[in-house]
């Protein structure tokens, strides 16, 4: 018996010595992880025999561990051994026995192997379950006591990206409990944590915080100037209630202070994008960790010493917690506040940042000026009724767009008529207006309020209006009796050539319908309002109320949807019914029948934008020839391009939206691009960041602030490192680059807007391509003041998938991203939009950009060439399909920029034809003419061009119309017969008209 006893001592001695603590490391030479995962044990065998027990201690943080295969590998000969057999799998430690087929020497235990199940880009990594592998004869070998031979060396990531740092390898249960019966009696425990090892794990205490204990002291160093960070790791033993940090001055010996100013914490207060500032308690749940993070700013003019102080933290019902604090400030004096070491976490502080929030007028925009009751802008002008509403909208953009006129066309018929039915009345109730005073004058922005009744209702109105046409009404109405009514409404009279075209509400753009009635369903639909216009002439609107926040897009819209305004949707009773009225039309914005009590308030918010927003640049559409691609300079300068746009994924850009990793090598293109003349944009935006971000697991600490909530799962890193709650977006397989989704308006645009600042400061970055945007007009404008300052291009250009499909909600890009075309030079619009089976109105309204003052390019299968032409589009060099250089070599030996662009849509347009199909587009220069004709007839044609020779400047027996070559879309031809042209289906014809020598 002690026999048996001293052997089972003597197992248990070897194996408690064969599972020590073990270190996490990176590889030296990786393995393919698509294949076996991204982690595996090192395990050195040492026994004899052909049965090797392990038992690792593996602290792992994963779901499930004991559901995941376990792949065994020997170093030597590379090959899978089939014969294991995993006896126990826990997060805490496994037990894994296989055949030593070589003896002794390393193993390899892969614990981790998955495989794709989803899209190349948008992967989901499914873990590989167990399944028995071992013959039975080694099996029957296992019957018998099997000492502990192995050892785990190491775990090893595939590399330094993919490697468990320690704050995600686990404390034991048991651990935690004895921990928590020595703080039983404390609400919370609070691990000070330095700024290089962010905290990962929410649902469990890291190891490290085992072995360190909790402390009331930090302690760290720093240089003077420096944007310093620090964590405060916060452990719930109970839940804890309305958290909050406070600060005290950080006192030298000498009496110099830092002022406790200077201190922030990131997870309780800050600075929202659109400039506010705020603060919030947290709660945190019981046995959950909550990382606080700390900023704290340097003075520049910082005495060296060290300083001490104290962070408070306080919760709800408990005694609250200090942590003392001390901080050396170096001699060491940083210019940049430390922004050029990214790692150390120094631009947190750039999520509450205010720079270029200040709403100064950018060109090409004028100030503002106020007449009375009206409000100049560019090109436009808004006249108020008193109670505050829309009087008239006019327009002086003339229909070529390339110019201002001195007299104004309507866009209203009438003025807009905020209508409240009470039940059983036919007419609505007359506002009184009480008063109506300019509460803002400035060149950017003018803000009206007014204060309007009726014997059942007060309305408190307030709206503003900004130097680039858009407008922002604000509707408080509060029941001053109780009632029911039957509606309430606001109806828009337009005048019907203003209501031309419409896009929006699940209509594509083009002409508007003779009548359309439409109706609220947020889950499926990202639709809350609508475009209607002309060439230059139009009002889009949007109905929100004081809940509105921005939803996803872009493949994401079910995921995070509109809220349905309780005011406009009521209970999906709203909708909005547009119809010919006789001399207007009317568009009446209804939100149905309700019960009000007194004192119940409800806001009709909503906002306008009068479109145009500025005329058409066509010297910027000849002369701007983009290059999409990360190419060698030289390949560029062949193509005849003129500016490079960089996307993500290349050598110098690789992370998705988040280019600052490999900046110096963007700098040393740029730079060598500039010396040829070149200019260059980076694909840089907001919706989905790069897992590469050094500020992950600080920006994870914030909630839902900056990551929106999700089901979890995508690439395996994901899955590994956050764990759960996050949406999984684009993934670049070469390079393993794993996005997250951004939740919507959050800091991450103050981040965005100083980020961009440093690339054109420090990288010298021309513009940027925005792929899709999932940001707002404020941020917006933010941007482009810090592109363009020092007079510098700050050229951006937008690029969009058609958003007309149900993962978007049928919303249309144009109409969802027209609060940013005030500050875009280019439309690229752009995959899976159909060029060859949409009218030349959906061109018109949703592709080109004209109607609003910009121009365009196609994406799709390299577009329809011909039909471009008609917009002045072509694609985009070196998009797969059709390769506008032959268009644009026609362009430079015509000399298209000394022209005047004169489309189908204007009446001083002097080429037309025969066929209603078959449209033209003329650009007119002195005694020549390029003519750019396009066919939407349903066969081939033969047509006769019609010329008002007088409008084009030529004279009809001089003329001669010819065909330049172009080389796969059209050959030459002279002396071509004006009467008998032949357009082939679906194409067209580019001709030159010129007088003779």
């Amino acid at each position: 018996m002690k026999k048996h006893l001293l052997f089972a001592l003597l197992l248990l001695t070897v194996e408690y010595a064969f599972s020590q603590e073990i270190s996490y490391r990176s590889a030296t030479v990786g393995w393919n992880p698509d294949s076996l995962g991204n982690q595996r044990i090192v395990a050195s065998y040492t026994g004899d025999g052909d049965v090797a027990r392990l038992v690792v201690k593996w602290r792992r943080s994963d779901t499930n561990p004991e559901a995941k295969r376990i792949i065994v590998v020997d170093k030597h000969t590379g090959l899978t051994v089939n014969n294991t057999r995993v006896s126990f799998v826990s997060n805490e430690k496994g037990e894994i026995l296989f055949e030593p087929v070589s003896g002794k020497g390393i193993y390899y235990l892969y614990f981790l192997p998955n495989r794709n199940t989803g899209r190349i880009y948008y992967p989901n990594s499914v873990y590989l379950q167990p399944t028995a592998t071992a013959d039975e004869k080694w099996l029957a070998k296992l019957q018998r006591d099997v000492p502990v031979n192995t050892v785990a060396e190491a775990i090893e990531g595939v590399d330094a990206f993919n490697t468990f740092t320690a704050m995600e390898v686990i404390a034991t249960e048991e651990e935690t409990a004895h921990l928590l019966r020595k703080y039983r009696r404390r609400a919370l425990l609070v691990f000070p944590e330095s700024r290089l090892l962010p905290v990962r794990m929410k649902e469990r205490l890291p190891y490290k915080w085992i072995q360190s204990g909790p402390s009331s002291h930090f302690e760290d160093s720093v240089s003077r100037g420096e944007h310093f960070s620090f964590q405060l790791g916060v452990y719930a033993i109970k839940k804890l209630e309305h958290l909050s940090v406070a600060f005290t001055d950080l006192v030298a010996a000498s009496g110099k202070k830092i002022p406790a100013a200077a201190l922030s914490c990131l997870n309780t207060t800050g600075v929202q994008y659109d400039g506010v500032a705020f603060s919030k308690k947290l709660s945190v749940d019981a046995a959950k960790v909550q990382s606080l993070w700390c900023l704290l700013d340097i003075p520049a003019n910082t005495e060296a010493g060290r300083y001490t102080g104290k962070a408070v933290i306080a919760t709800a019902g408990n005694s609250p917690v200090t942590v003392q604090l001390t901080i050396h400030v170096t001699n060491e004096l940083l210019a940049d506040g430390g922004i050029s070491e990214p790692e150390k976490q120094t631009r947190l502080h750039w999520l509450n940042s205010t720079l270029a929030q200040e709403n100064e007028v950018l060109r090409p925009y004028v100030p503002l000026t106020v007449t009375g009751k009206s409000i100049s802008l560019l090109g436009r002008k808004l006249t108020l009724t008193p109670t505050g509403f829309p009087a008239q909208a006019e327009s002086y953009f003339t229909r070529e767009m390339t110019s201002l006129k001195t007299d104004p066309e309507n866009i209203l018929a009438a003025p807009f008529q905020f209508n409240v039915y009470k039940s059983g009345e036919a007419t609505p109730q007359t506002w009184t207006n009480h008063t109506f005073a300019y509460t803002t004058q400035t060149e950017g922005t003018v803000s009206w309020k007014a204060l309007n009744s009726t014997p059942d209702m007060k309305m408190e109105l307030d709206a503003a209006i900004e130097f680039d046409g858009f407008v922002q009404y604000t509707v408080k109405l509060t029941a001053i009796n109780d009632l029911f009514v039957d509606d309430i409404a606001l109806l828009m009279p337009f005048t019907k050539q203003a209501a031309t075209y419409m896009m929006g509400l699940g209509q594509k753009g083009g002409f508007r319908p003779p009548a359309y009635q439409w109706s609220w369903n947020v889950a499926v639909k990202n639709q809350d309002g609508a475009w209607l216009g002309d060439v230059n002439k139009g009002l889009q609107y949007s109905l929100r109320d004081e809940k509105y926040t921005r939803p996803l897009n872009t493949n994401f819209y079910l995921q995070k949807p509109l809220l349905l305004p309780t005011s406009w949707g009521n209970d999906n009773k709203g909708g909005i019914d547009i119809k010919d009225a006789g001399h207007y039309i009317a568009v009446n914005n209804y939100s149905g029948s309700r019960a009000l009590k007194k004192g119940d308030t409800l806001y009709y918010n909503f906002t306008l934008l009068i479109t145009p927003f500025h005329t058409i640049d066509t010297d910027f559409q000849w002369k701007t020839k983009f290059f999409h691609k990360y190419a060698p300079i030289d390949e560029v300068l062949k193509a005849g391009s003129t500016v490079i746009n960089i996307h993500h994924a290349n050598e110098i850009n690789p992370w998705i939206n988040y280019p600052f990793i490999e900046w110096k090598k963007m700098k040393r293109y740029i730079d060598s691009a500039h010396a040829q003349g070149l200019k260059v944009k980076i694909y840089n935006t907001v919706r989905e960041v790069s897992n590469r971000a050094y500020e992950t697991f600080p920006m994870r600490s914030l909630g839902h602030e900056i990551y929106s909530p999700g089901p979890g799962g995508g690439y395996s890193w994901l899955q590994e490192h956050l764990g759960k709650d996050y949406i999984a977006a684009w993934f670049v397989p070469q390079i393993k680059d794993a996005a997250i989704i951004n939740s919507g308006m959050s800091r991450w645009h103050n981040y965005y807007v100083e980020g961009m600042n440093w690339l054109v400061n420090n990288v010298g970055i021309d513009g940027i391509y925005l792929d899709d945007v999932a940001f707002d007009r404020i941020t917006m404008k933010r941007i482009k003041r810090v592109l363009t300052q020092n007079n510098r291009p700050g050229i951006i250009d937008l690029h969009s998938a058609n958003q007309f499909n149900k993962r978007d909600g049928f919303n249309n890009s144009a109409n969802l991203y027209l609060e940013h075309f005030p500050y875009l030079d280019r439309l690229w619009f752009g995959e899976y939009f159909d060029y060859d089976n949409n009218s030349p109105d959906f061109f018109l309204t949703e592709v080109s950009g004209i109607p609003f003052g910009l121009m365009g390019e196609m994406l799709e299968k390299g577009g329809n060439p011909w039909r471009g032409m008609l917009y002045g589009m072509t694609n985009r060099m070196p998009y797969d399909g059709n390769d506008p250089g032959p268009l644009w070599r026609v362009w430079d030996l015509f000399g298209i920029q000394d022209s005047e662009m004169l489309g189908y849509w204007s009446d001083k347009n002097p080429v037309t034809t025969n066929n209603s199909h078959v449209l033209a587009t003329t650009y007119i220069k002195e005694k020549s003419a390029l003519v750019a004709l396009a066919s939407w007839d349903s066969t081939d044609v033969t047509i006769r061009l019609k010329i008002d020779w007088k409008k084009l400047g030529i004279d009809p027996e001089k003329a001669v119309i010819s065909k330049p070559f172009i080389d796969k879309l059209q050959d030459a031809a002279n002396d071509i017969p004006a009467n008998n042209l032949e357009i082939a289906y679906r194409k067209g014809a580019l001709l030159i008209i010129k007088e003779r020598n």
